[in-house]
């Protein structure tokens, strides 16, 4: 696979510390949340951090697929990701679950579902999640 973008960034102090891109253009105060026994302090988290980005990557993903298809997405239109996490049954860890809620107002209802289906397969991180999470998209 031709790379066409990379980047790097670090974190320091695990869930209660500090994260940075090489760039400069993403510094973070990361904190644990109360749910998770953190003290609830001012900053973000992993489960934030990724569904942001699952998010902004999703619409891009259903933009392309719109554009190849000429469905004209509006500006307005809007994904929100609902991550969650917590211990896996298998008492081995944690895992994480995730959730996409697509908003494209005045396109068709199932113009857009069809456009989900098909940016749930073209869009990097679904592919990335394929098989590890049973990722639920809703159209609303």
């Amino acid at each position: 696979m031709p790379i066409l973008y990379r980047t790097k960034a670090s974190a320091t102090g695990g869930r209660a510390g500090h994260g940075a891109s090489e760039d400069g253009a993403l510094d973070v105060t990361l904190t644990v949340p109360k749910e998770l026994g953190g003290d609830g302090a001012k900053g973000t988290n992993p489960e934030q951090l990724f569904a942001t980005g699952y998010s902004a990557c999703f619409l891009g993903a259903l933009k392309m697929v719109a554009g190849k298809e000429k469905v004209s997405i509006p500006e307005s239109a809007k994904v929100t990701a609902t991550v969650g996490v917590g211990p896996r049954e298998d008492g081995g860890g944690f895992g994480i679950e995730a959730a996409l809620e697509v908003s494209v107002p005045g396109v068709d209802k199932a113009v857009v579902e069809d456009l989900v289906k098909k940016a749930h397969v073209v869009c990097p991180y679904s592919h990335a999640t394929r098989g590890n999470l049973d990722v639920k998209t809703t159209v609303v």
